[in-house]
């Protein structure tokens, strides 16, 4: 398998970064359920929320995950040099949003233990569509094609320490439905008064 050209590579980098926008969005209305309502087209989704090695701020990635004997995987596609896989080795405590709540948890690089190639298949099954963007196809590759094929990417384990205590996340813009709704159903009584006129 040749290795993805770099100008392919920043261009999928950059459709994913808007992608991770538009997802966060989806969960922080409250759509997270939603978005996992087909894991077999769309994917598997979380939110991690992780601190920014520099900044000190709370920053939020949206990533393809698969649970595996009770803990959270996940894989930096891009290797060692995404943000969110730098920041977590700075600092691994981490927040997760999954799709029926939300906990906190430590984060580790599981990449080379035993075992990690067929997590990682996992990972890349429930990814969907992600996967095979980025050239892979978990479903058919062999041991040795996949390894080779994320020789760069990371595996990342995330191991449960609590619930969720903080506030915001995951809905805290839902309120927005009840006026939308509202503006729906007033546009909606306000085009039918005009036709009868």
């Amino acid at each position: 398998m040749t290795a993805i050209d770099p100008r392919v590579e920043e261009g999928l980098r950059q459709g994913f970064r808007s992608f991770n926008r538009y997802m966060l969005l989806m969960w922080r209305l409250g759509l997270g359920r939603w978005l996992n309502a087909a894991p077999g087209l769309f994917g598997r989704y979380m939110v991690i929320v992780h601190t920014g090695r520099k900044s000190g701020l709370k920053r939020y990635t949206p990533v393809n995950y698969a649970e595996i004997d009770g803990d959270i995987y996940c894989t930096a596609g891009f290797g060692v040099i995404s943000d969110w896989y730098r920041n977590i080795m700075a600092d691994p405590s981490v927040e997760l949003w999954l799709p029926t709540m939300c906990w906190t948890g430590a984060a580790e690089d599981v990449t080379d233990q035993e075992g990690a190639l067929g997590k990682m298949r996992q990972v890349l099954i429930a990814s969907a569509f992600a996967a095979k963007a980025a050239g892979i196809d978990p479903m058919a590759m062999s041991d040795e094609e996949l390894a080779q094929a994320t020789s760069g990417y990371r595996l990342v384990r995330v191991r449960y320490t609590g619930l969720r205590e903080a506030e915001g996340g995951p809905g805290d813009l839902a309120w927005v439905w009840g006026p939308l709704t509202l503006l729906a159903l007033a546009a909606l009584v306000g085009s039918r008064r005009q036709r009868r006129s």
